[in-house]
């Protein structure tokens, strides 16, 4: 996907060649056509070299506009002073080079539109630096950056390959940790390079996710109303600033995934929406372009420039930014038509259904061309409803995403958590249920930011009881969590189970690190992360039914849960045991096939996690006593409120010769 650059060599830096860069005839056919998917090279600002001038090269597509001027500070924001032309080839794009002007240059494009004398200043949908807000101006800039990760570049794709494992750290840039001595001003992107890699590198988490980084003009969205689609948040700092940061994890062999949000943007005046006058960028009807619950404007999938904006976009971050993956926001809303809709207000497809027929295509071109262009990457849905084959290719009739949140593992597992156990064993199905439909999607197990804001209340505050049951209760969460089939995720400050519900004006609340509680759930989630990347048996089978096996899902009466995870061939297996009641257990019996010794490799119940330290023996050995349908058991002591991991050890007797 890189392609080789034009370059000559002048006085001070290297220059992108005018010609590089300027729109061809083969650049606009594959425009109109809907094929061109690199747009990011073309439109936009470029600092560029005509006839041995240094300058600025803009384009813009604006197909129904009667002016397009570049103004600034440097011609005094005077729209008659620097003019764009229309291309001639019917592709609606303006272009112009202004000698003279650099990289830092702030700019807009004034806009007059064909109709109603409309005129607007507009910031550059293809702008790759913008001024931070309250300004709403665009800035030429550069993506020159010596990158220093080839070693994660060069081995990603087996890194990241769905049989290894994936461990999520979700973070908000703004407020995992803010410096209080100075007005509790945010960390930037170099800062978070130097605190944040190693703290994700210290927890054993094998990726990190941003929330979004794209340019957004408020920030209480969090970045889910983007406008800067190929523009990083300025508010920490420069475009080489953020690459920086995504090196540095790199370098620390962790992955970088971004959010990305290409189901709609927000109605502000400087941005996408009514751009040259028209509905462009956003869909002309109502019912199919103005989210009611967002109160922002949904894209127009059916033109084919908007969805090469949006599929350049997505490639840009690829290219440009070295990220690993993109998390794809509000998937759900971009598939059905009634999506958050009364009757009344929406009009079915031409077929008489709810299904959008043009996002959903748009969905699949999306992952077809990213999964093309770079192999080893993923493109992750949030997907709330049941949508059959969300993370099935599309030559499978899927919509072509490699992986999906679980929203409703999420969902029913938080619900049986809240409850008392005492009531518990009448709610054994939410917890086995996710085991009917576990491998029917490639689901990665989520506890996001969405679960602790709103008057949710922090994960430790749903859990019931006093606080030791409230740790424990947490503890026996993340631990049945990352025994379960599927990749893992969990929202900064929830790995030491912050009280406080998420604040994107605060800084994590890092003082409870210091209380033991708290510091043994941080201890435990590191421990999991190792354990979990370092046992084939809880990842290599995530996505099928080979690395499960239910051994007793019946024993609702004591709300214990037991279940196999499995690497068939590397004959691995761990056995879990989980005990959702305070009540603890001797003696307990579970049914195995195999003959020999478990070994106890891990206990949320250790007094190393502020646990009580129930006791355990080292290794059990299973006795030819047929149990739960299996020709042997074995008698374990269970502890309240915990996880136990067992894992097999092989026979001396059973091992074959070497050879």
């Amino acid at each position: 996907m890189n392609h080789s650059t034009q370059t000559k060599k002048m006085e001070g830096p290297i220059l992108i060649s005018y010609d590089h860069i300027r729109l061809t005839d083969h650049d606009a056919f594959l425009f109109k056509e809907g094929n061109h998917f690199q747009l990011y090279n073309k439109l936009g600002s470029h600092v560029v070299e005509r006839d041995d001038t240094r300058g600025v090269l803009f384009a813009v597509w604006a197909p129904n506009a009667l002016t397009v001027s570049v103004i600034g500070p440097f011609n005094r924001w005077n729209k008659e002073a620097h003019k764009l032309g229309s291309r001639s080839d019917s592709s609606g794009i303006w272009e112009g080079f202004i000698p003279a002007l650099d990289k830092g240059t702030v700019y807009k494009y004034h806009i007059t539109s064909k109709y109603n004398n409309y005129q607007i200043e507009k910031k550059d949908p293809y702008g790759i630096f913008a001024e931070a807000p309250q300004q709403t101006s665009s800035i030429v800039w550069d993506l020159d950056y010596k990158w220093q990760d080839e070693k994660w570049m060069q081995g990603r794709a087996q890194e990241q390959a769905l049989d290894k494992p994936m461990s999520v750290y979700e973070v908000h840039l703004g407020s995992w940790r803010r410096v209080t001595e100075e007005n509790n001003r945010r960390l930037t992107y170099t800062e978070l390079a130097n605190y944040l890699v190693d703290y994700v590198k210290q927890m054993g988490f094998t990726h990190v996710e941003f929330m979004p980084v794209m340019d957004h003009p408020f920030y209480g969205s969090w970045g889910y109303q983007t406008l800067g689609y190929f523009a990083p948040a300025s508010c920490f700092g420069t475009p080489q600033e953020m690459m920086f940061l995504i090196d540095s994890f790199h370098q620390a062999g962790i992955g970088v995934f971004l959010d990305w949000v290409p189901s709609h943007f927000p109605s502000d005046g400087h941005g996408l929406v009514y751009f040259d006058g028209t509905h462009l960028f956003e869909h002309n009807d109502p019912q199919k372009g103005f989210h009611p619950d967002w109160k922002c404007n949904i894209f127009n999938n059916d033109r084919n420039e908007v969805k090469e904006f949006l599929i350049s976009s997505a490639l840009f971050w690829f290219d440009k930014y070295h990220v690993d993956g993109l998390r794809v926001d509000a998937v759900a809303s971009m598939l059905y038509l009634d999506y958050s809709r009364k009757e009344g207000e929406w009009s079915p497809n031409i077929y008489g259904g709810r299904d959008n027929i043009e996002s959903i295509a748009f969905i699949k071109q999306l992952n077809e061309v990213v999964f093309k262009n770079f192999p080893g990457v993923h493109m992750i849905a949030e997907e709330s409803t049941a949508w059959a084959k969300v993370s099935r290719p599309t030559y499978c009739g899927g919509l072509g995403f490699d992986m999906k949140w679980n929203m409703g593992w999420m969902h029913d597992t938080l619900e049986y958590f809240r409850k008392d156990p005492v009531h518990r064993k009448y709610h054994q199905n939410e917890l086995t249920f996710s085991m009917l439909y576990a491998f029917t999607e490639n689901f990665v197990l989520s506890f996001s930011h969405d679960e602790v804001v709103h008057g949710k209340g922090s994960l430790i505050n749903k859990m019931p009881g006093d606080e030791w049951q409230q740790f424990a209760n947490l503890r026996l969460l993340y631990s049945y969590m990352y025994a379960h089939p599927g990749k893992k995720l969990l929202f900064m400050g929830q790995e030491f189970a912050q009280r406080a519900e998420w604040n994107h004006e605060q800084s994590l609340d890092w003082h409870l690190v210091g209380h033991p509680f708290h510091q043994g759930v941080q201890k435990l989630l590191k421990d999991l992360n190792s354990l979990y990347c370092a046992e084939d048996a809880l990842y290599k089978h995530d996505f099928d039914s080979e690395g499960f096996e239910c051994i007793d899902a019946s024993d609702w009466r004591q709300s214990i849960l037991c279940f196999l995870r499995k690497a068939p061939a590397l004959s691995e297996l761990i056995l879990i045991i989980n005990n959702f009641t305070p009540t603890p257990h001797t003696h307990y019996r579970v049914g195995v096939s195999q003959k020999g010794t478990w070994e106890l490799i891990f206990n949320s119940d250790d007094p190393c996690y502020g646990g009580g330290g129930f006791e355990l023996p080292a290794t059990v050995c299973s006795e030819s006593h047929p149990y739960h349908e299996r020709e042997n058991s074995i008698s374990v002591n269970i502890p309240p409120l915990a996880t136990t991991y067992w894992k097999f050890q092989k026979s001396p007797f059973n091992e074959r010769p070497a050879k």
